[in-house]
């Protein structure tokens, strides 16, 4: 079954066309990641799908209800999807645990003790139950985004969209985000994830998709996509992503040898 199509999506801002008709679809239970340059309307994307960003045309359909028609209570559908956004987005004033309540009880209309378990549950999983009571800026970076993940999956969502989840983060933190995201796939919610994590693409995705100029260039398997893509823009990012890794590698080797 699609669980979400888009059908000749256009997007911008003011006078800057971002997204040119792109269309796309993913099965339920699927594993999409979505890699391109910066400024290749990835995000964008994302953004359209629960209408933070509104089309200037074309249309988007979950569970064949059309998102893009007005007459769409777009809070029901957001009630279905996760967002994981770059820079975690918690209440700096709220603890970890407040942060995951909170739309429980105002979104899920739950009781409190029925949020209490749901939040203590999802906050195990992602090995964040023992900083319950801490406060975002006592925590790491990847901490953080481990307690915005364990947000978006209390909602039981039909769809997690994650928008580079891990590009705010340090090198060092960015692996334990990963890992808990791979124990994620592996729960058959449909994912749609933005990122430049190649190794983590090939180990989780069904599909890649490729974007550059606010298209898509190229879909398909990621041994396909990564290994043997047709489209030559493909491979001449492909090639820029191996260079900046083997530069950094380069670095982190000499600034460790010193």
């Amino acid at each position: 079954m699609k669980l979400l199509r888009v059908v000749k999506l256009v997007a911008g801002y003011k006078n800057t066309i971002v997204l040119r008709e792109v269309s796309l679809e993913v099965d339920e239970g699927e594993k999409v990641v979505i890699i391109g340059p910066s400024g290749s309307g990835k995000s964008t994307l994302l953004k359209c799908i629960v209408r933070l960003v509104e089309p200037i045309s074309g249309k988007i359909f979950f569970k064949n209800i059309e998102v893009t028609s007005k007459n769409t209570d777009i809070k029901k559908i957001r009630q279905k999807t996760g967002f994981v956004f770059q820079n975690y987005n918690l209440f700096p004033h709220m603890t970890v645990l407040q942060n995951i309540l909170l739309p429980l009880r105002v979104v899920k209309k739950m009781s409190r003790e029925e949020a209490l378990e749901k939040a203590e549950s999802v906050l195990e999983k992602v090995g964040m139950l023992e900083y319950r009571d801490k406060y975002p800026l006592q925590l790491s970076g990847g901490q953080q985004q481990r307690v915005a993940i364990a947000r978006a999956l209390a909602m039981d969502p039909e769809l997690m969209l994650l928008d580079e989840p891990t590009s705010a983060l340090d090198p060092e933190l960015v692996e334990e985000v990963l890992d808990i995201l791979r124990k994620v796939a592996k729960q058959g919610i449909t994912l749609l994830i933005v990122t430049h994590e190649l190794d983590f693409a090939e180990d989780v995705a069904d599909k890649i998709i490729f974007m550059e100029n606010g298209k898509i260039i190229e879909e398909g398997p990621p041994h396909e996509i990564l290994y043997n893509p047709c489209k030559q823009r493909t491979r001449i990012f492909l090639k820029r992503i191996l260079k900046k890794r083997i530069n950094s590698l380069s670095h982190n080797y000499n600034s460790s040898a010193k």
